[in-house]
């Protein structure tokens, strides 16, 4: 391998004090808001069906620009370096000695871009759908991916926590496909047939052992 590139949400990022903050700004139980996530994930439904049976005909747009209203200088529906897995740093860090291109691209919204380059991550390109154009899984996801990580598709390895969205579709651009077991979707995923065509990790400091070996 030359490259890594990597999906943000549940990968980089946990995502629980996002979807607590959700909760409380909706009005429902904290578990309440996790339990509909994860059957979102179960059912494959979009996560925005889990607001839609919260709060029906809810506009997220209109209520993201209200939050901001009420609570300017919040996190709100965003993240910080407070919430990058605790094994992030250390796994990225060892596949940059390692001499390894790494790419942070994931569906994000711009804001989240700012959020991920203002952490000063030790990669070498930060960019997400909303720069790029076009959201996982459109194959032209995974095509500007690979540019970004300037190797071929059979030497860049695509690591996420889902298989619709990340494992299913890299292995079919030619990449190594890693599925991360964490997060909603990367549990409840890793026990599909599908993530047989991807190599399964509990932890990205295996990584560099996975991806390096032989090198």
């Amino acid at each position: 391998m030359r490259a890594v590139v990597f999906d943000v949400g549940e990968t980089l990022v946990d995502e629980t004090r996002i979807w607590t903050r959700w909760a409380d700004r909706l009005g429902v139980t904290r578990l309440t808001m996790l339990g509909l996530i994860g059957a979102c994930a179960a059912l494959d439904r979009p996560v925005t069906d889990a607001f839609a049976m919260v709060r029906p005909g809810l506009n997220l747009e209109t209520e993201e620009a209200a939050w901001a209203v009420d609570d300017p200088d919040g996190l709100r529906s965003g993240f910080d370096a407070d919430d990058l897995y605790p094994d992030v740093i250390p796994a990225l860090t060892a596949l940059r000695a390692a001499g390894l291109r790494l790419v942070v691209a994931g569906n994000q919204p711009p804001r989240a871009l700012a959020a991920l380059r203002a952490m000063d991550l030790p990669v070498d390109e930060i960019r997400n759908s909303a720069e790029l154009g076009v959201e996982k899984p459109a194959p032209a996801f995974f095509a500007a991916a690979a540019d970004l990580a300037g190797a071929p598709v059979r030497e860049i390895a695509y690591v996420g926590d889902r298989t619709d969205n990340d494992v299913l579709p890299a292995a079919d651009a030619g990449m190594l496909a890693v599925l991360v077991r964490r997060g909603p979707w990367g549990y409840l995923h890793a026990t599909r047939p599908e993530a047989a065509r991807a190599h399964v990790v509990d932890s990205l400091l295996e990584l560099p052992g996975l991806l390096t070996a032989g090198s």
